[in-house]
């Protein structure tokens, strides 16, 4: 979440939300809406699957780098040994990882499918799929709110992904929260690494950027609806114009992300990210120690320097309780959002971090 970039008065990377959304259909029913492929042209686009699936009764978001059906590849005369798969911040739009996945895939020479999976309620299905409109499962279970987006992610893994596959797991923001609770919630997961960008872990409501959000997402975010609304209304090129405005001051924004920042001017999306994030507000108060120190030899966290949703003293604080663990504190400028225009510089690094890990298997 970037607290600097805003579309309107609702921030691009600015808050943790879940969705109100009411597209839901079999529980983790792996039905694939229209499979969407970015021309192979290079660039991040080559070799991208972009799959939507429901999950949990929810539709979801995949973005996908090599194979797209691990059940068949298993089977297949060169199993992968490893997927890399992505939980990213608040909003949960996998577009905005592109460039950053990318690199990872080309980096492993193709050998490791990497793959990313969106946040429940934070993506919209192409028009012409057929949506059910049922939000019996979602409105009983909650799958928009915090803990309802763990279980979304372990739902996606059990129908998705086989049981003996080892996972690089890697989590940006709440993402690095969710990827604990999964970890703690299902013991049996072949987790050989869990790599942290910019840990949202504690906290939140007391950071810096969680002060100015709490009371955004917990009692005003419905003032939103309505303007984000009239902007959804506007022609596609005109929200493109109103995200490089936005954008206008970064200086080398990452044009791969314009896209998934256009899907936000959505107000099921919108409603969806703010109501996580409210819960997020709540709920992320306390580090989970018990469970960083069971598998702290599989963990690398990365803090920024100036991150105002996790300030350097979460940093500080982290490296006392745990000094044998590989915390590490950025030297080079990198913002929260780092996907805005450092996703490959970001991924490079994670790439050396990992190297000795993949090398083993």
């Amino acid at each position: 979440m970037s607290e600097e970039q805003t579309v309107g008065s609702v921030s691009l990377f600015g808050f943790n939300g879940t969705c109100l959304g009411k597209i839901t259909g079999p529980v983790c029913g792996a039905v694939p809406v229209d499979v969407m492929c970015s021309p192979g042209s290079g660039g991040t686009g080559e070799d991208a699957s972009v799959e939507y699936v429901y999950c949990r009764g929810a539709i979801t978001e995949l973005l996908k780098y090599g194979p797209t059906d691990l059940h068949a590849a298993s089977k297949g005369p060169k199993p992968p040994k490893m997927l890399i798969l992505v939980i990213p911040g608040n909003p949960g739009v996998v577009g905005f990882y592109r460039t950053y996945m990318w690199t990872l895939y080309q980096t492993f020479i193709r050998k490791y499918p990497v793959w990313a999976v969106s946040h429940a309620g934070h993506c919209m299905p192409p028009e012409t799929y057929d949506m059910i409109e049922d939000a019996s499962v979602t409105e009983k279970e909650d799958v928009f709110g915090l803990d309802g987006q763990i279980e979304h992610k372990l739902a996606f893994l059990r129908k998705h992904v086989p049981r003996d596959t080892n996972l690089l797991l890697i989590g940006h923001s709440i993402g690095c929260y969710i990827i604990l609770e999964m970890m703690k919630r299902d013991p049996e997961l072949k987790v050989v690494k869990a790599v942290m960008l910019f840990p949202t872990i504690e906290r939140m409501a007391c950071s810096p950027q969680g002060k100015v959000m709490t009371p955004v997402l917990c009692r005003l975010r419905y003032a939103f609806y309505l303007p984000i609304f009239l902007l959804s209304l506007l022609p596609e090129r005109m929200k493109v114009g109103i995200v490089h405005l936005a954008l206008r001051n970064l200086y080398a924004v990452d044009t791969s992300i314009i896209q998934a920042a256009v899907s936000l001017i959505n107000v099921d999306c919108a409603a969806n990210g703010m109501y996580m994030g409210g819960q997020e507000m709540r709920l992320v108060v306390e580090r989970d120690n018990a469970t960083i120190r069971q598998h702290l030899s599989k963990l690398i966290f990365y803090y920024g320097a100036t991150d105002h949703w996790c300030p350097v003293q979460y940093y500080h604080d982290i490296r006392k309780d745990f000094p044998e663990g590989d915390i590490r504190l950025c030297e080079r400028g990198i913002r929260h959002a780092f996907v805005l225009d450092a996703g490959e510089e970001m991924a490079n690094m994670t790439s050396e971090w990992i190297f000795d890990d993949l090398r083993t298997l």
